[in-house]
């Protein structure tokens, strides 16, 4: 796959068997001459206010997600999602990201 247009959708995995949960992007994947994979995308379909505070929340913890693209039942490619202020979301494939973010949480 040298370059893909069309709807994706990216994941957010607390752990192997919990996926907090999902997002449909409509997105513009290349992959340079390295294998590299570049993406840039909006949400589908533009989230209400419980869905951007769950999006919001999700991207300060960790701005890290699965990228699955049609017909994979769960997303293989690891990318880190940045969100400008017009809402584009430009994903950059992570390989070397392991899982392990440091997130701290205020409990009181």
């Amino acid at each position: 796959m040298d370059r893909f247009v069309g709807q994706a959708r990216l994941e957010w995995w607390a752990n192997q068997s919990s996926c907090l949960e999902m997002y449909d992007l409509d997105i513009a994947v290349t992959v340079d001459s390295v294998g590299t994979l570049r993406a840039t995308g909006r949400h589908a379909k533009a989230l209400d206010t419980t869905q951007r505070e769950g999006w919001d929340f999700l991207m300060e913890m960790d701005p890290y997600f699965s990228l699955a693209f049609p017909g994979e039942d769960r997303g293989g490619i690891m990318v880190r999602v940045d969100e400008a202020e017009n809402g584009t979301l430009s994903l950059t494939e992570a390989p070397d990201w392991n899982g392990s973010g440091s997130v701290t949480f205020d409990l009181t």
